[in-house]
């Protein structure tokens, strides 16, 4: 005998449909897809760190499983960066999905009557948070691609903006900041949702817009707008303290099943050939003496060796598989400080790179105080404070100084940018 019902359609609870948070959006629902942004923007992230320490000859990437990481991205023989596999297509993606959730919960909020659930505040505070991320996320495409630029205008994925060249991009992602600046200066007390620890001391809408101020800072640095820099720093958490370079937002890591690991870890003891991050040695051969910033890397027992490449020391900046990796930090901001008043009042300029220089172990700057001079000890002080964090190869692209890279072998190459993914059918 058979039996039949009759079964009531419903979304699936799994992966709920977007038109539900289009018609109602509860406070529960924004908590949820808040998290999916903060989930998401983790994603890939070690691709990217790869992708700029990599170039930037930080450090080598050694894997058994993928010799693109010491073909590709060092220009190996005749190698060349491919616009079609994992180390831009992967982070790029990544990067604009999480651009995607944060334009669909702007939709939601714009979309209905939100008041019996947010208040005017509320929704300011989300508004300014969500375009902070959207503005963070292009800047670090844009990190990759460079001069072939990013797509700014992605709200509507069935009507894609065209790609814009960086200049048109930093203007772009300036104005998403200043937008979501002003979202927050009106965002009330509180946010309608959780953040992680990464955000502590900056869970607040108040206190979260000086870490908007912070990235837009850095964003100003870029084409070299010294008075925005300075301008926007006074507005962040900036502080000329040696005991607060640490401070900043960062991104966090758990071995929860649901959550991610910090993929910038690999073990000291677990480096081989077939996994490692070697460090170039040309940032242990240029230290100062007594730097202690050279912490950030450890001595193996033996020298390990991949396709040409052979070293014995390798990256320690992340000692723990749920290490936190900055988005921004104080430290950071100091250098920014620095480098936006070598055109504007060298004695700021060389008291902030004494702050970093003592807090390293460091005496005193005693170089030259020709602008050129100061340049070259800033992007120094840089490299080894910002050891592995992303900004090296950035660094010396926008000072025109990828030549003065390290080469590891005769024939390898030092790339200016990543090309635009195929997947963009442009």
């Amino acid at each position: 005998m058979l039996v039949s019902c009759e079964v009531e359609e419903f979304s699936d609870l799994n992966g709920p449909e977007v038109g539900a948070f289009a018609e109602v959006l509860t406070r529960g629902d924004l908590k949820d897809l808040v998290g999916g942004i903060l989930y998401s923007s983790r994603t890939r992230l070690g691709t990217y760190y790869d992708n700029c320490g990599v170039i930037g000859r930080e450090y080598w990437r050694f894997s058994g499983s993928d010799p693109r990481f010491t073909a590709d991205l060092l220009g190996g023989g005749s190698s060349v960066l491919d616009n079609n596999t994992f180390y831009i297509t992967g982070p790029w993606a990544d990067r604009y999905r999480t651009v995607k959730n944060a334009n669909l919960i702007l939709g939601f909020l714009d979309g209905q009557d939100t008041s019996a659930q947010f208040s005017d505040a509320e929704v300011n505070a989300t508004k300014g948070f969500l375009r902070t991320f959207i503005a963070y996320e292009m800047l670090l495409n844009l990190n990759l691609t460079d001069e072939g630029g990013i797509r700014l205008d992605v709200a509507d994925e069935n009507n894609l903006g065209p790609f814009v060249g960086k200049a048109a991009a930093l203007t772009g992602i300036r104005a998403l900041l200043s937008q979501g600046a002003d979202n927050l200066s009106g965002g009330g007390e509180t946010f309608p949702f959780t953040l992680s620890g990464g955000f502590d001391g900056f869970n607040t809408p108040s206190d979260f817009l000086k870490a908007n101020k912070a990235i837009a800072a850095r964003v100003a640095a870029y084409p070299g707008d010294s008075s925005g820099v300075l301008s926007l720093l006074g507005d962040s958490f900036f502080n000329l303290s040696g005991a607060l370079l640490n401070r900043g937002i960062f991104y966090t890591f758990s071995l929860d099943p649901t959550d991610l690991a910090n993929p910038m870890f690999f073990s000291v003891d677990g480096s081989s050939a077939s996994q490692a991050r070697v460090v170039q040695p040309s940032f242990l051969t240029d230290a100062e003496a007594n730097d202690t910033r050279l912490s950030k890397t450890a001595q193996l027992a033996e020298p390990i060796s991949l396709d040409g490449l052979t070293g014995d020391v390798v990256v320690n900046r992340y000692p723990s598989n749920i290490e936190s990796i900055p988005i921004i930090r104080n430290e950071e901001l100091i250098l920014l400080y620095a480098e936006a008043n070598i055109t504007v009042n060298i004695g700021e300029a060389v008291t902030a790179l004494n702050i970093i220089r003592n807090s390293a172990g460091l005496g005193a700057y005693s170089g030259g105080m020709d602008t050129a001079s100061l340049i070259n000890e800033m992007l120094n002080q840089r490299r080894y404070s910002l050891y592995a964090e992303g900004h090296r190869w950035i660094d010396m692209r926008r000072y025109n100084k990828l030549a003065e890279l390290p080469i590891d072998r005769p024939d390898d190459d030092v790339w200016s940018s990543f090309p635009i993914p195929l997947t963009e059918n442009q």
